[in-house]
């Protein structure tokens, strides 16, 4: 590579798209979800996966509550208590996942109705 065609590389504009909030918040669940999915596949054999899925997941959720317990939010205000409520129940089962006492599905299928929504794809 020549040295025209290597300044050419350095400053073309970046390939990545922008994203609009949606669909960045869209793809954090995405890959959140995914990885409890795996973690999930076999959770005594990848505890520290399943942890350690369960503690993002339990994050995004945290995030997401402080989000809607902003009365600057422009979400509707029964979405945002239905969210506000999930967080809580977010959390509340993750405790019972770590404990054993619960499996991972509900807070799959949580965050894949979330998903369906934010992808415009369903409601929640």
């Amino acid at each position: 590579m020549n040295v025209i065609e290597q300044a050419r590389q350095a400053y073309a504009p970046a390939k990545s798209p922008l994203r609009t909030g949606r669909s960045a918040e869209l793809q954090l669940f995405s890959e959140t979800t995914a990885r409890l999915r795996n973690a999930a596949i076999s959770p005594k054999a990848n505890f520290a996966a399943l942890t350690e899925a369960l503690h993002d997941n339990r994050t995004l959720w945290t995030h997401l509550a402080a989000e809607v317990a902003d009365g600057e939010n422009a979400l509707p205000q029964d979405l945002r208590a239905r969210l506000f409520y999930l967080a809580e129940f977010t959390t509340y089962h993750s405790r019972k996942v770590l404990r054993g006492e619960a499996e991972v599905a509900p807070l799959i299928e949580i965050n894949t109705a979330v998903m369906r929504g934010l992808s415009g794809k369903g409601d929640l």
